[in-house]
């Protein structure tokens, strides 16, 4: 499956006036709001507030490249994927586009790398048969390669590294590694284990040791290795960052005396399994680490990006200072701050922002048909029975609170509508058909009264803290009525399901015909 990405910029105008006067204004215990009102990290009083990227941004892969930071994540199940994200701050981030745009699988943490002029991306997914791809470019907004698959079928996590010798390297979970060719495409060796982790107390409450995510990085005499252990989520306190360092990309590997170097300790802390760190300098020369964590109460929302001050020891050792990153930080000097994020509102007036903004989910090899834009119009073929078989389209989001909504006309025999979407087995939100509504709920669809709507109406769905309320209008917005089921969803997350997904907005469209969607607006709303 491959999708025609939009080229134009990923920032609309009224986002843009909205985002200069928040960076514009003087801030004190919270972001400036930025596009649709969302939370912005940089404060304006030189300081910033965590996160740097808001919500589904799990396992950051983070590459400095002269003055240009890039950085991507996670995608999973969603297509296109991997969008690359550029800052100039560390701060302040803006999506580019996607560098994978054909199914392969469930995405899993990716190795972001540069190497001779050529960028390389080492991707692991979870599929009918586990691997591990890579893709790579000349430039970072692409063409990228067409995956090629390498044969790591039991491994997961790899982080591209080159040693003093100039061999090149991916080191993977569980303490192993495996030598690639000198092109970096191919594999010169089989996997090899070279490094025993750090292991924690056993009276730490944590998901089990899983040692993944390792990250490496020449600093000084030394190659030094981040490893996330503890488990992704299940307990609050479980994700924790170790490190350990040698002279040589060979090893042997030593111990951080300090290890973890972040933890939650206490669920009372503002975010939970904190865990994926990568080092990186800034402008200012400046040491950070950028990771993930879930906000306290917030696991619908997935893992979010975290950057975390960091200080190199007279011993040689890096130390993480952020504490629970709960309170503001002083921002790396220098860079340049770029316009941060992007819009999630929709007018339709061009191209669909696939993969930088909407993404389908486990989309078909010719998924991309489904969808035609003209006349400020989102023309949507229906598919399936229900969001559990449609392939809906989703956002990602990040408030905590926040309301979206959307004019929809249908055909005959076409079924459509709003959902937040966990995955095809977890889902919540309305459609309706000429006659009748389709209340879903628990990723089953419940209820189903009539309407007088006939084809179409506008329909709007909040989200506060996990309470759903779900509105109608048929004359456009001007009066609406409330829909007489509520929601709570606080549930609908890795905890219960598995997955490592977030919960997500989005439109669908099922049955025969398709379904057309104007007017999107998404609104973040003050707790």
């Amino acid at each position: 499956m491959s999708f025609q990405i939009d080229r134009r910029a990923a920032l609309m105008a009224g986002g843009l006036t909205a985002m200069a006067a928040g960076m514009g204004a003087k801030a004190n215990a919270a972001p400036a709001p930025g596009f649709d009102n969302q939370a912005a990290p940089d404060l304006g009083n030189g300081t910033f507030l965590n996160p740097i990227l808001s919500g589904d941004r799990a396992d950051p892969a983070i590459l400095r490249d002269g003055a240009d930071y890039y950085m991507t994540f996670s995608s999973f199940d969603a297509y296109p994927g991997l969008t690359i994200w550029h800052s100039r701050d560390l701060v302040n981030w803006q999506p580019r586009k996607p560098a994978l745009l054909r199914n392969i699988g469930a995405v899993w943490a990716v190795s972001l790398a540069k190497h001779n002029g050529r960028y390389f991306l080492y991707i692991p997914v979870k599929a009918e048969q586990n691997d591990t791809f890579v893709i790579w470019a000349d430039h970072i907004d692409g063409p990228w390669s067409d995956p090629v698959p390498l044969g790591l079928p039991r491994h997961i996590d790899p982080c591209h590294a080159v040693g003093e010798d100039g061999s090149r390297w991916l080191f993977l979970s569980g303490g192993d590694r495996v030598r690639l060719s000198e092109d970096g495409l191919s594999l010169a060796g089989t996997p090899e284990h070279v490094y025993e982790p750090w292991r924690y107390p056993d009276t730490w409450d944590v998901e089990g040791f899983s040692p993944e995510g390792p990250k490496i990085l020449r600093h000084g005499d030394y190659f030094h290795m981040l490893t996330a252990v503890g488990g992704t989520a299940g307990p609050p306190t479980g994700h924790m960052v170790i490190a350990a360092r040698s002279r040589s990309i060979h090893g042997p590997w030593e111990h951080h005396p300090g290890n973890p170097l972040v933890r939650t300790v206490s669920d009372k802390e503002a975010w939970w399994c904190r865990g994926h760190a990568s080092l990186v300098d800034a402008p200012d020369g400046s040491w950070w680490a950028v990771y993930h964590g879930y906000r306290a109460g917030f696991w619908t929302l997935g893992r979010q990006c975290l950057l975390d001050s960091v200080v190199w020891g007279g011993d040689g050792w890096p130390r993480m200072t952020g504490g629970d990153l709960s309170r503001p930080l002083p921002k790396p000097r220098g860079g340049q701050a770029l316009p941060h994020g992007m819009a999630l509102s929709d007018d339709f007036s061009a191209p669909l922002a696939l993969g930088s903004k909407w993404t389908f989910f486990r989309p078909a090899r010719d998924e991309a048909a489904r969808v035609r834009v003209a006349d400020g119009v989102l023309h949507l073929a229906a598919k399936g029975i229900a969001p559990v078989d449609g392939s809906p389209l989703l956002l990602t989001v990040g408030d905590t609170s926040y309301r979206f909504e959307c004019d929809i006309e249908i055909d005959p025999g076409a079924t459509a509508g709003l959902v937040l979407f966990y995955d095809d087995r977890l889902y919540a939100g309305l459609g309706f058909d000429k006659d009748r509504f389709v209340t879903h709920q628990y990723g089953m669809e419940r209820g189903r009264p009539t309407h007088t709507y006939g084809q179409a109406l506008r329909m709007r769905i909040t989200n506060r803290r996990h309470i759903i309320a779900i509105h109608t209008s048929s004359d456009g917005g001007q009066t609406w009525h409330r829909f007489d089921r509520g929601m709570e969803v606080s549930g609908y997350h890795h905890n219960v399901r598995g997955g490592f997904l977030a919960l997500k907005p989005g439109l669908y469209a099922a049955g025969k015909g398709e379904a057309r969607f104007r007017n999107f607006r998404f609104t973040a709303l003050k707790d």
